[in-house]
């Protein structure tokens, strides 16, 4: 009868220890990943909307955790505001959430009814310093104005006091201006662009006030 020889294998103690430590990181990295909070919120390019009403839109007030609080999240809840146009969210530093707004844009005051028009033809209530459309103005001629005055600098926008619907027998789209240092312009919605060049003009009126004719050629009437 043979001799069974039996093979005595010794623990490798520190294979074990090694395995167990890096159990141990991995559980650790795991549960830190499952509890980090965001710890900075950092919001750009915002002017009709405070930080903190972002802040709040964004559901972030008690800076959630960092993870589970995803960027298509965060953004979604961002475009349900009426102001607010396009987002772009960025997370950083595993703590840091930093969000970019593009607003849509104030563009004028509709007396009609006291409120703004944005520049997605939506009114809302600001109280914001804005030309005043004055008069009522046809549909179809209504929406091309939205347009043109969103192509408008905001340099130009803000020396615009009153905006006047004038229609005569040769223009059915023809507007009228009146410009906070006393000028008047006349525009067709389909030169309205040229309103962008009056700082470029100014210099020419040597400091005269009158009505600035844009809308069939360019020349200048003085005022007595």
């Amino acid at each position: 009868m043979e001799n069974k020889t039996i093979i005595k294998r010794k623990l490798n103690i520190k294979k074990i220890l090694i395995s167990i430590l890096i159990l141990f990181i991995v559980f650790f990295l795991i549960f830190i990943l499952l509890t980090k909070k965001i710890e900075n919120i950092f919001i750009y390019n915002n002017t009709l909307l405070s930080d903190q009403e972002i802040i709040d839109i964004s559901k972030l007030r008690n800076y959630p955790n960092y993870i589970f609080k995803t960027k298509v999240s965060i953004k979604n809840d961002l475009l349900e505001n009426k102001f607010i146009k396009s987002v772009e969210i960025k997370k950083r530093k595993f703590k840091e959430i930093h969000i970019y707004i593009e607003e849509y844009r104030p563009l004028f005051i509709n007396s009609n009814n006291s409120k703004t028009v944005m520049s997605n033809s939506d009114e809302v209530l600001l109280n914001l310093n804005l030309p005043i459309l004055i008069n009522e103005i046809e549909e179809q001629y209504y929406i091309k104005l939205v347009e043109k005055m969103n192509l408008l600098t905001n340099e130009v926008l803000f020396k615009i006091s009153e905006i006047k619907y004038d229609p005569n027998n040769i223009d059915k789209e023809r507007i009228l201006l009146t410009m906070n240092d006393g000028n008047y312009v006349y525009l067709t919605l389909l030169t309205f662009e040229k309103i962008n060049n009056y700082n470029n003009i100014l210099p020419t009126l040597e400091g005269k006030r009158g009505i600035l004719y844009l809308d069939s050629g360019n020349y200048f009437e003085i005022l007595k």
